[in-house]
């Protein structure tokens, strides 16, 4: 245990969480322009259509109440006039995308997130989806998912959206205790998550996951294993188990409370031991990063069959090469280039309505971009990489496999002359290990804190 403190404390600096390489804020976006775009992501779709089909990624911004942990692009209102207007949005973006194509479009996965989606109602959210789906072809081994509030989530939504091909439900949840709960204004009973669990199962939904947060104001070990014990009576397929990420100069919400409030970071670190003993205990696999499942569920079989995949979706088993984001602030991404939406609804809405994409933020890679970037995943989604001649083609990688010897020396992996493997203590420390990989990081260090915390 001491060496354990003494590693949670080395390692607890701010590092992305490795959704993409390279990561946001260090984009270059001076030689490229929407033109490039809009070539980058038709090469995508010319090589991969027929096969992988297309991930898309709807980010739906609203929310009634403004949840104070949450890093995520919303707009808090009690106006629901504001659906239709914004739906109507969407699919004229996406109008743009087949125009792109040019051909009939494979779906692979579609996932809504936000936000809150089940903010929309049922109608809404299958005019949206209809009109999504017109024209369009869905891949034989598609899968449909949404991010759901268990206190807004209806029979109708959960009928409506599986009637359309929806199988994956991603439940809100983060913390049962009363006044977690309270601070973070997340406010949602166990009766009201167990019967949307109950309802979804009993309609069909094939994996239900439920995100929950370590970290935020106010948690104990006493509360946490409450949590914990609240969601084994439920048994989700997945577990999604995140690092609360407090950046109050980014999220104004998060200062309702202060530092003070949160776990240090050997009490963090004693919650996340908490729910990774309790999980692995009555069943689940350690996936990836942050991410726990059954045997039953594809995220394990995708693990196990080294298939797993991670964008900015966070983990899945689905591997597409082309990711298109519709919406405020949605990131695409065409395996050569990303690009973001504006953040601003209204900047949005006004790019689309005016018969134009709304990208503000783009990045073009480079042949070492993508040569680490295939590194970082393979450590994200398989513990370990191997490099061969690379390191002979790449100053970027020889730098890289300089920066791991620290991380050997710890015991947070295994090196020889041309791969690495993590350690099960290393598996506690994935971002700090893609980090030796990010020397887009290392070339331009921030004066001033771009990421959340690690530990």
């Amino acid at each position: 245990m001491p060496i354990l403190e003494a590693l949670t404390e080395k390692y607890n600096v701010a590092a992305p969480r490795y959704t993409s390489y390279p990561t946001v804020p260090y984009w270059d976006n001076t030689p490229f322009d929407t033109a490039d775009w809009e070539r980058a992501v038709k090469a995508s779709f010319t090589q991969t259509n027929n096969t992988d089909g297309i991930s898309l990624y709807i980010h739906l911004p609203y929310c009634e109440s403004l949840c104070t942990y949450c890093g995520c692009n919303t707009r808090i209102t009690k106006n629901h006039s504001v659906e239709q207007p914004y739906i109507e949005a969407v699919l004229k973006e996406w109008g743009m995308y087949k125009a792109i194509f040019n051909e009939q479009r494979v779906i692979r996965e579609i996932h809504l997130g936000g936000g809150t989606p089940t903010f929309f109602s049922a109608q809404n959210l299958q005019v949206l989806i209809e009109g999504l789906l017109d024209d369009t072809a869905i891949h034989l081994n598609a899968e449909f998912g949404f991010e759901a509030h268990p206190g807004n989530t209806t029979t109708e939504h959960l009928q409506t959206l599986y009637d359309l091909g929806f199988r994956r439900l991603s439940l809100g949840i983060q913390d049962f205790d009363p006044k977690v709960q309270f601070i973070i204004n997340r406010i949602q009973s166990f009766e009201q998550v167990k019967k949307v669990t109950d309802e979804a199962r009993a309609i069909g939904y094939t994996s239900i996951n439920y995100d929950l947060i370590y970290g935020l104001p106010l948690q104990t070990v006493e509360s946490m294993a409450d949590t914990l014990q609240q969601v084994a009576l439920l048994m989700p397929d997945r577990i999604a188990f995140y690092s609360y990420a407090h950046v109050p100069w980014i999220k104004p919400g998060q200062r309702r409370y202060t530092e003070k409030d949160l776990p240090n970071a050997f009490l963090k670190r004693k919650l996340y031991d908490l729910g990774c003993e309790l999980f692995q205990n009555i069943g689940y696999h350690d996936i990836g990063m942050d991410h726990f499942s059954l045997s039953t569920d594809s995220l394990y079989q995708a693990e196990q069959g080294g298939r797993l995949h991670r964008n900015f979706m966070g983990y899945t088993h689905q591997y597409t090469q082309l990711l298109i984001g519709l919406g405020v602030s949605s990131i695409s991404d065409s395996w050569y280039a990303y690009a973001q939406n504006a953040k601003k609804i209204d900047e949005y809405l006004n790019l689309i309505n005016a018969g134009r994409l709304s990208l503000i933020k783009l990045h073009q890679s480079t042949n070492e971009d993508m040569l680490l970037r295939r590194h970082i995943l393979n450590i994200m989604c398989k513990g370990q990489t191997c490099w061969d001649h690379d390191a002979q083609t790449s100053a970027g990688l020889l730098k890289s496999i300089e920066r791991l010897e620290p991380l050997m020396d710890d015991g947070l992996i295994e090196l020889n002359s041309r791969c690495l493997k993590v350690t099960p203590l290393g598996k506690r420390f994935l971002r700090n290990i893609c980090m030796a990989f990010d020397e887009k990081l290392w070339q331009n260090k921030p004066a001033t804190q771009l990421f959340s915390m690690n530990g």
